[in-house]
């Protein structure tokens, strides 16, 4: 199985965490950003396609690629004529239409969340698990991080420009979103951030690309 595509549509929305969110002074300030449509990923990309296997299991369960550095998620956009999506992209497609929402499904964590979104768990769980957010996309803000392509800013966000913001020119760490099947909530809130260094690898980071 290959991950179909999906339209996202062109937008303007407030990036970043609400005043009442919480969350980490890089989600801050909120700010409005543009973004033109773009052709993404329902799923991230699967271990099928990776040649990876995280543990065996029922070949009918397919499972998101888990273990990719960000480097590793460039060398395969690379050699598929793909790209990782930017950290703008990533949230608008996240939100799914839904306006200043916490969650891609809402302000309330999913109920078909595996353990209701409660881990640590034993792994991450299949990508079809689940309902599409308002965009169409499967797991997104869950069960794995997703890199982005662009280089992590702490103060970015007070310079950003409005119009398809690709992030700081450079940076020592990469932007992944979502949350993850190894920490104590599996979901993310749509404004939250985290970020690693480029080579390094770890069994709860995949990716989910764009078209070029």
């Amino acid at each position: 199985m290959t991950s179909p595509f999906v339209t996202i549509p062109a937008g303007r929305f407030l990036m970043g965490a609400r005043p009442d969110e919480g969350g980490q002074d890089d989600e801050r300030p909120q700010h409005w950003v543009e973004v033109d449509s773009f052709e993404m990923y329902v799923y991230p990309v699967l271990e099928s396609e990776i040649g990876t296997r995280f543990r065996e299991t029922s070949p009918d369960l397919i499972f998101p690629a888990i273990g990719a550095s960000w480097d590793d998620a460039m060398a395969y956009c690379q050699a598929h004529g793909v790209r990782l999506p930017t950290e703008a992209e990533w949230e608008w497609a996240a939100r799914g239409g839904i306006e200043g929402a916490r969650y891609p499904w809402g302000d309330e964590i999913p109920s078909w969340l595996p353990n209701g979104g409660k881990g640590p768990l034993d792994g991450p769980w299949p990508v079809t698990l689940g309902e599409p957010n308002g965009f169409g996309l499967y797991g997104i803000g869950a069960n794995i991080h997703e890199w982005c392509a662009d280089w992590h800013g702490a103060t970015y966000y007070a310079e950003s420009p409005v119009k398809n913001p690709t992030g700081p020119a450079s940076g020592a760490r990469r932007v992944s979103r979502g949350g993850a099947w190894r920490h104590a909530i599996t979901i993310s809130r749509c404004a939250q951030r985290s970020k690693l260094g480029p080579s390094l690898r770890y069994t709860d980071y995949g990716f989910r690309v764009v078209k070029i």
